[in-house]
């Protein structure tokens, strides 16, 4: 069986510096821990867990986006960005070959507000879809993607689905993008499991006191490809960590690294 996490830590030397990094990666002993938002170069602190081999794609501007991998298998191959150049320049992801399935640790671009990335935000869903059924098939292998894919897919998905209509994450666009990806063969493996589950949430905007609240958005996902739904055998949301505006989600799977 193999546990692995996702999450999106808004500052990794932040989150290392208040322990909550520790606890995740000590305390729930994942064998891969896939990181968003590090903000930050590998050479910019000192990151060293031992048993874990790291894997890093950092932003061209300093201080911004991220994301890394830290694994105690070493995968068979490794490789950063999806080979556009319009989009690899901003470290959003993550390719680890592993014995039974791809691993693909991705940042999703925020459309930001009034919308302004959001044309560049399409163009990113179309090719970053396209580029994941290639790896399928030019590597024989299944996926296994996790990450902040940026939106609410259903209004289940969010607090208040009625106020937050044309907001960046819960736009018809940004959740149609999502709906084309699950329906070119992938399965959001929290709805797997709980379908009809509500007040599960993976965000919580600092203001408002809306995390104490549960006012929140389920943004981060554990996605894989249709053949290996049925070696999911666990979906998990870790609300009770803290350290970011995130928290941790997480999968188990009868699968090998």
């Amino acid at each position: 069986m193999v546990k692995l996490v996702s999450w999106n830590v808004n500052g990794l030397r932040s989150c290392i510096s208040k322990g909550n990094f520790d606890d995740v990666i000590l305390g729930l002993d994942a064998d891969v821990v896939c990181v968003q938002e590090t903000k930050m170069a590998r050479g910019q602190a000192e990151i060293d867990y031992k048993g874990y081999r790291q894997y890093w794609n950092s932003a061209d501007k300093k201080g911004y986006s991220g994301t890394a991998v830290f694994t105690k298998a070493e995968p068979i191959a490794a490789s950063y960005g999806i080979g556009i150049d319009a989009h690899d320049h901003e470290g959003r992801v993550i390719l680890l070959e592993f014995a039974d399935f791809n691993l693909v640790n991705i940042y999703t671009p925020n459309s930001k507000d009034e919308l302004l990335r959001l044309g560049y935000r399409m163009e990113w869903e179309d090719d970053v879809r396209a580029w994941l059924k290639r790896v399928e098939a030019s590597s024989g292998k299944p996926v296994v993607l996790c990450g902040d894919l940026n939106v609410a897919h259903e209004e289940i998905d969010l607090k208040h689905p009625r106020t937050n209509h044309r907001n960046a994450g819960f736009t018809d666009e940004e959740r149609g993008k999502m709906t084309e990806l699950l329906a070119a063969g992938f399965y959001d493996t929290y709805r797997h499991f709980y379908p009809e589950r509500r007040d599960a949430y993976t965000w919580w905007s600092f203001i408002g006191k809306a995390r104490e609240r549960n006012t929140g958005w389920r943004i981060d996902y554990f996605l894989v490809s249709a053949p290996i739904i049925d070696n999911v055998s666990e979906a998990v949301i870790y609300s009770e960590i803290y350290g970011s505006d995130h928290c941790p989600v997480g999968v188990s799977l009868d699968l090998s690294l």
